[in-house]
């Protein structure tokens, strides 16, 4: 068979969505009135995405998106009013707050489940149980293989939380910090009041978020360490807990515990032949201020902007190439941010450690410099000069 006459017989689509987590039930909820013609594919069983344990760190520019995309009522998400931010053994710290902004909440925390059943009641059509074993482009379309032998075709596939679809032409950059996330939720002995708290150790940076009436806690630490972290008894891992965060606020009991290894993992141009990648797809960031999902929504937003804006072949290399420059400042800014904390502020460096405390220092007293953080992780790259 000729290969014009193979494409007439395959599913033809303008826009195939792989992965239906948030990232990618996020889109397609964006472009569900774009006439476009959208298959949305998950490899896992309808409403998997429920179960997801994670607790996010949500901006308040994602607050502003779920919004426009008509879910934030829908999910029951804790305001943080405040975040403090210190470091363990080391003079120096800084308090940011809401209404400083003029704002109720800096952001917000939830659970990826509960964002995920919001955006799964928006009756988004998926197609379950299918998985993508590769992506072959030409010049009019790209050919999607599944599990189930039956090929479909597509003007354009966004690679959205799903498995990472390899590219030589767009190779990943890598880079392991040796440091996994233990995360549960703990229950403190009096009310967090809304605040958030950033404690970097010599470990890793340990974040104390306010979760209804308890905190989630994001607990990094060295692999053999996080192994230890696991194996505590409850008494214990509250001990240890308790020993890197201080005495600002004490915990009395604690979930089970849950680990997983930190990245960084990229691609510098999010975008390919007939081709582009979104969430974790893009970029995999380490937990530190909380900036995965929000990077990964704004990426979103701006990808169904730019195909509305240019109506037509959404595979188009002008389209795809105007996505990218779009969001290559945020990227790029996000990355360098989260990255840079890590470096800087996971080590027992002593003059290191001296810096960064008369930086928090200064980032307490000086309104310009506190400003910029806080809105730079309110809103992300859009809130610079």
């Amino acid at each position: 068979m000729e290969l014009d006459a193979f494409q007439d017989t395959l599913q033809d689509y303008d826009l195939a969505i792989i992965g239906a987590g948030p990232v990618g039930m996020a889109l397609a909820l964006a472009l569900k009135d774009s006439g476009l013609r959208i298959a949305l594919l998950d490899g896992r069983a309808r409403g998997a995405a429920r179960q997801d344990p994670r607790v996010l760190a949500l901006s308040y520019g994602t607050r502003l998106t779920l919004e426009r995309l008509g879910v934030w009522d829908k999910i029951s998400a804790t305001p943080i009013a405040s975040i403090h931010i210190s470091q363990q053994g080391g003079l120096g710290r800084s308090l940011l707050e809401a209404a400083e902004y003029g704002q109720d909440a800096l952001g917000y925390v939830a659970s990826a489940g509960a964002v995920s059943a919001a955006l799964l009641a928006a009756r988004i059509p998926v197609q379950n149980y299918t998985l993508v074993h590769d992506l072959k482009p030409d010049a009019d379309g790209i050919t999607i293989n599944l599990n189930d032998g039956q090929p479909l075709r597509a003007r354009l596939a966004a690679c959205a939380e799903g498995a990472v679809q390899t590219s030589e032409s767009n190779p990943l950059v890598e880079h392991d910090y040796q440091q996994h996330a233990v995360i549960c939720i703990a229950t403190p002995t009096t009310p967090h009041g809304g605040r958030a708290w950033e404690r970097f150790t010599p470990d890793g940076p340990l974040a104390v978020l306010p979760y209804g009436q308890d905190c989630a806690i994001v607990h990094t630490a060295s692999p053999e360490h996080a192994d230890q972290l696991l194996d505590d008894h409850d008494h214990a891992y509250l001990g240890r807990l308790q020993r890197h965060f201080g005495q600002r606020l004490r915990f009395s009991a604690v979930s089970d515990r849950a680990r997983f290894p930190l990245l960084l993992r990229y691609r510098p141009n999010p975008v390919g032949a007939r081709t582009l990648w979104l969430g974790n797809a893009a970029q995999t960031l380490h937990p530190v201020a909380g900036q995965g999902f929000n990077l990964a929504l704004r990426d979103v937003w701006a990808c169904a902007q730019t195909l509305l804006r240019n109506p037509g072949d959404p595979g188009q290399a002008s389209t795809l190439a105007a996505y990218a420059q779009a969001r290559q400042l945020d990227r790029s800014g996000t990355i360098r941010f989260t990255d840079g904390l890590v470096r800087l502020f996971s080590n027992n460096n002593p003059l290191l450690k001296h810096a960064r405390g008369a930086g928090l220092l200064a980032l307490d007293l000086l309104p310009g410099p506190r400003h910029f953080i806080a809105k730079r992780m309110m809103f992300g790259a859009r809130a610079w000069p």
